[in-house]
């Protein structure tokens, strides 16, 4: 009978030892879950500055493109007229 109130014991404290893992478990995968969707929304914020980036860069090179050519056709121009005097 003794035996049999010890291994009750030990199962009760076995059984609430694996309720408070599964608890804590759940708690941590919640927790992993949520700064997973946090890092996900980061990306995505990353991403799009990345691209405004890129616009921004595309945008600046053309502008170049276009400062050169203006300054190139307007001095060709005065060289014309100056070569038609």
């Amino acid at each position: 009978m003794a035996a049999t109130n010890d291994l009750n014991v030990k199962l009760a404290v076995y059984m609430e030892r694996l309720d408070n893992y599964i608890e804590s478990q759940t708690a941590l995968n919640r927790s992993l879950c949520e700064r997973i969707e946090k890092v996900d929304v980061n990306l995505d914020e990353i991403h799009n500055w990345r691209n405004r980036f890129y616009g921004a860069k595309w945008i600046t090179g053309a502008v170049g493109i276009l400062i050169l050519h203006t300054s190139v056709v307007l001095s060709s121009i005065l060289a014309m007229m100056r070569w038609m005097r």
